[in-house]
Parts: C-alpha cells; sequence; structure tokens
C-alpha cells in the first residue's frame, strides 16, 4: 500500500509528529508490516480513510482561520481609511502639520477644542454654515493645483 503517494507523505508526516494519536500509530504499525491478515487489511484502509478525513477537515479549518483572518484584516483597514480621512480633515483646517504630522496648536488646546465642538449644540443655521465652509475647502482640496512655469 506504500505505492499511494498520499500514503506515503503522510506517513513520513506522523512519523515526525512528537506525541501521534493512537488512531496514528496503529495507522504506522500496520503500514510497516510487510505482510498482513486480512482483519489488519481492514483496519489499515480504514485508518487510511480516517486520516484522509482528518487532513481534510484539518485542511478545512486552516481555510476558515484564513477567512477570519481576512475579514478582520479587511475590517481593520476600512477602521484605518476612515482614520486617515479624519487627520486629513485636521490638516484641511489647519491644525496639524501636513509633513510632520503634528498639530498646530498645543495639543491639550486642540482637544479641549474639538470636546467643546462636540458638546456644544448647534443650531440648525450654525451646522449649515460650517457645512458651507467644510464643503468649500473639500473642494478646493481637490482641484489639481495649476502650474508654477505656466
Amino acid at each position: 500500500m506504500t505505492d499511494n503517494p498520499w500514503l506515503t507523505d503522510r506517513l513520513a508526516y506522523l512519523r515526525g509528529l512528537s506525541s501521534p494519536t493512537e488512531h496514528q500509530r496503529l495507522l504506522l504499525e500496520l503500514a510497516a508490516q510487510p505482510t498482513r491478515t486480512g482483519p489488519e487489511t481492514r483496519t489499515l484502509a480504514a485508518l487510511i480513510r480516517a486520516e484522509k478525513a482528518a487532513a481534510r477537515a484539518q485542511k478545512a479549518r486552516a481555510a476558515a482561520a484564513r477567512l477570519l483572518t481576512a475579514e478582520k484584516a479587511a475590517t481593520r483597514k476600512a477602521r484605518n481609511h476612515q482614520l486617515y480621512l479624519s487627520a486629513g480633515l485636521l490638516i484641511l483646517a489647519g491644525l496639524v502639520e501636513t509633513k510632520t504630522g503634528q498639530p498646530t496648536r498645543d495639543r491639550g488646546e486642540l482637544l479641549g477644542a474639538l470636546v467643546a465642538l462636540a458638546h456644544t449644540p448647534a443650531t440648525a443655521t450654525q451646522r449649515a454654515a460650517w457645512k458651507r465652509t467644510g464643503d468649500a475647502l473639500l473642494q478646493a482640496s481637490r482641484r489639481p493645483e495649476p502650474d508654477a512655469g505656466s
């Protein structure tokens, strides 16, 4: 039965395990026997089927883990993108230096102003004025700068 490449590879893998299961030890013992009785041959065939099923299950668990990891990475990437966009708003407002990333004001002062903004009730008129100003800055930031040589 060792003319089966999958079995040959799997037996080599099982020999390398520090603590194979009882089924795996029996599989190694039976596969090593040069001659087998009828019941031993049937037992070996059953153990091979079980080991193949275990290998498929292990592959499926690994694939599921990869999917979960990819999903977490995508969520983290989307969150980071939103944080970068928020930092971009601070840059557009002139509160963060573009090249260094350092705040242009004292950090405590800047945080205090943002906290005050977050807790200050604004009228619809005030919010509309803020939106007009912000939309104008965003629109201006999207325009390509004219060539200096022209």
